[in-house]
């Protein structure tokens, strides 16, 4: 089956899902490529059976060389403890799941690969190149270009929400979510590529450390009964990788030019997984 087709036929059978940005009213059908609002208003799913919410291009700093790199390493594994836990916070019911900031899409697809249930999941990120890029993989998932600020989603049209280092917009967020739905939200913890910035930067720059405490604040503000796990374990990378695993993250933005030279010179043989996984219930 072509993409286009196939990604016809996931919003046929979720049309009510989706909401027109123009009157904010629930899709009601799909006419040929396009879906349709209720007033008429329309969008076309392109060849590669995405769709494009956004009226104009996004400007992002995850060009496709970052983004292929990063296809490389989350492909080889990095991410997968991370999806794993995840995944434990789940209910193993069929979900239906909205990835925050999919970017190339690959822990979503192994997340739903773990998971081997009849889920229907959407992903979507401001970076068309990222969509792209998604839309390559093997699986059933959905992408779409979205804003993050503004989603094109009903209202109570999720039964989980899922973010692996994305920004936030929790009014959205609780918008989307269906009363009693599940929230996961990972952020990074101090050690995480830690052997990254301390390379890449000396120890009197404020990014030779990091701290998440702003973002976890601002979480448990929103959702003061959510639970807070830290895990934490070494990957071993794989000689070919590292060039893309420094290249992947923005870690290496604002280095030092001879740094980043030595660097990749300079290969590391483990780096540290070290993150805190937020959830709630809606």
């Amino acid at each position: 089956m072509k993409k286009i087709d196939k990604g016809i036929a996931f919003i046929k059978q979720n049309v009510s899902m989706f909401r027109c940005l123009v009157d904010n009213e629930p899709y009601d059908h799909v006419d040929g490529h396009s879906l349709v609002c209720p007033q008429g208003h329309q969008l076309d799913l392109n060849k590669k059976g995405a769709i494009n919410f956004l009226n104009k291009t996004a400007n992002t700093e995850y060009d496709d060389s970052m983004l292929a790199a990063r296809r490389k390493v989350l492909t080889a594994g990095l991410f997968d403890g991370i999806v794993q836990e995840v995944n434990a916070e789940l209910p193993t019911e069929n979900q239906h799941i909205l990835d925050v900031g999919t970017g190339e899409g690959t822990p979503l697809k192994r997340l739903l690969d773990l998971r081997q249930q009849n889920d229907t999941a959407i992903g979507f990120d401001i970076s068309k190149a990222g969509v792209n890029l998604a839309t390559q993989l093997d699986t059933e998932a959905f992408f779409a270009v979205a804003d993050l600020a503004n989603l094109p989603f009903a209202n109570s049209s999720f039964d989980s929400i899922v973010e692996f280092f994305s920004p936030s917009a929790y009014e959205e967020f609780k918008r989307v979510l269906k009363p009693g739905g599940t929230l996961v939200k990972v952020v990074p913890a101090s050690g995480y590529l830690h052997q990254l910035r301390e390379m890449l930067y000396p120890v009197d720059s404020p990014k030779h450390t990091y701290q998440n405490d702003k973002v976890v604040q601002r979480f448990m503000e929103n959702y003061p009964t959510a639970t807070q796990r830290e895990i934490s374990y070494d990957w071993t990378i794989p000689t070919e990788l590292y060039v893309d695993l420094l290249h992947m993250t923005p870690l290496h933005w604002g280095a030092r030019p001879e740094t980043q030279a030595m660097a990749e010179k300079t290969p590391l043989s483990k780096v540290t997984v070290n993150v805190v996984i937020m959830t709630v219930q809606n």
